[in-house]
């Protein structure tokens, strides 16, 4: 979406409703029946029927097709379907997708939904041993030689060098670990549920690969979430307060790979993510002064830490001083991922954050942040991305 034209998405359509499964590591049932679930209780959650979808979007990591979903649900015809791409990067992209077709009439009712067995299936941190022949697969051959098979082994790289660019060690990546951990011990839903942590707990955590140990990495989860997008005057009358889209973009850098994009002039920011974060800033007005809370993508501890930076809540190489003092947790100036993130309350690629980000601006967070009228959420980092603002009517 050119800058040029995504204002025009601006306050067009909505988040009305919300819905997930429990999250474990075991769910015991098929993904399709995790899908439905998920997407059957955001549809109660606004206040609608199946009969009122005319749209499906998911990610192309999805097993679930949109027609299966669609017959599970008992939903008919479907007037918009769509897959985004990239992992974890396409969380907010299923949203954008979603505004696009109901702000230009392609449908009226889109629902937005990510289900798998990651803990009890397959499971994405176990790296990539074998890979289909692809353009993306050759990319990736040229560094499995030296090793590097894992998500956690390709984030090091890039944390290992942001470390020794601004003198920080891992204390900083802990305060991050601290804060979602500290959220989801006041979380019910939250895997981690009465389990913060401490400093020395996570300097002591095993270590994964080097800088990174344990309590730096997200879990592994079962689980569905799903996510009604409609129009912004429909949803003033559902039943739920509304959290109106007032931007969404996706992005992709210069030389962009798969979370290995080692050969750029520089490796301590997310070139991905700052072109994400210049459409949000430009198609909503607003700067980061205007955002009360976020939801910053955790798979990796370190990819927070860019993050502020490349939205520009604090300068380059400033992100650690900036969490040291707090300022994620309740009562800081930022606090971040107040529902435990994915280290904290499960790994759903970031569709469980976006629920967040609506409780937020509904006010009906486990860990509500006072006087919230504009949230930011993220999606996945290290690949071609998304990212949104949400916003009180």
């Amino acid at each position: 979406m050119s800058l040029k034209h995504a204002d025009n998405l601006k306050g067009k359509a909505a988040i009305a409703g919300i819905g997930a499964t429990e999250f474990s590591k075991e769910s015991g049932r098929s993904e399709l029946r995790l899908a439905a679930e998920a997407v059957g209780a955001a549809l109660d959650d606004a206040g609608l029927k199946p009969s009122d979808v005319d749209g499906l979007v998911t990610f192309t990591m999805d097993t679930n097709p949109e027609i299966s979903v669609a017959q599970a649900c008992g939903i008919g015809d479907l007037s918009f379907f769509s897959r985004v791409n990239f992992g974890g990067g396409a969380a907010c992209g299923t949203v954008a997708h979603a505004a696009m077709a109901v702000a230009t009439g392609v449908a009226d009712v889109v629902v937005c939904y990510r289900a798998f067995n990651e803990r009890s299936g397959r499971r994405f941190g176990s790296g990539v041993l074998e890979r289909e022949p692809s353009a993306e697969g050759v990319a990736i051959g040229w560094n499995m030689p030296y090793g590097l098979l894992t998500p956690a082994s390709w984030v090091a790289m890039f944390a290992q060098r942001y470390l020794h660019v601004y003198g920080a060690t891992t204390e900083a990546f802990g305060h991050v670990a601290i804060a979602d951990r500290a959220h989801a011990a006041t979380n019910p839903a939250a895997y981690f549920y009465g389990k913060p942590i401490t400093m020395e707990d996570h300097q002591n955590a095993r270590r994964i690969v080097e800088p990174l140990g344990l309590l730096d990495c997200c879990q592994e989860t079962d689980g569905a979430q799903a996510i009604v997008v409609v129009s912004a005057e429909r949803a003033k009358d559902l039943r739920q307060s509304p959290a109106v889209i007032t931007a969404a973009a996706q992005g992709a850098g210069r030389n962009q790979e798969m979370m290995t994009s080692f050969y750029r002039d520089g490796m301590t920011g997310l070139a991905e993510m700052q072109v994400v974060a210049k459409q949000l800033w430009q198609t909503s007005g607003l700067t980061p002064d205007d955002i009360q809370t976020a939801v910053l993508y955790d798979h990796f501890t370190p990819f927070v830490l860019m993050q502020l930076e490349e939205f520009g809540f604090c300068g380059r190489g400033e992100a650690p001083g900036f969490v040291a003092d707090n300022n994620l947790m309740l009562g800081g100036k930022l606090p971040t991922n107040t529902h435990g993130g994915q280290l904290g309350e499960a790994y759903l690629h970031g569709m469980n954050g976006i629920a967040e980000g609506v409780r937020q601006i509904r006010g009906a967070s486990v860990n509500q942040v006072e006087d919230v009228h504009n949230v930011l959420v993220t999606a996945g980092t290290g690949v071609p991305t998304s990212g949104l603002i949400l916003s009180q009517a």
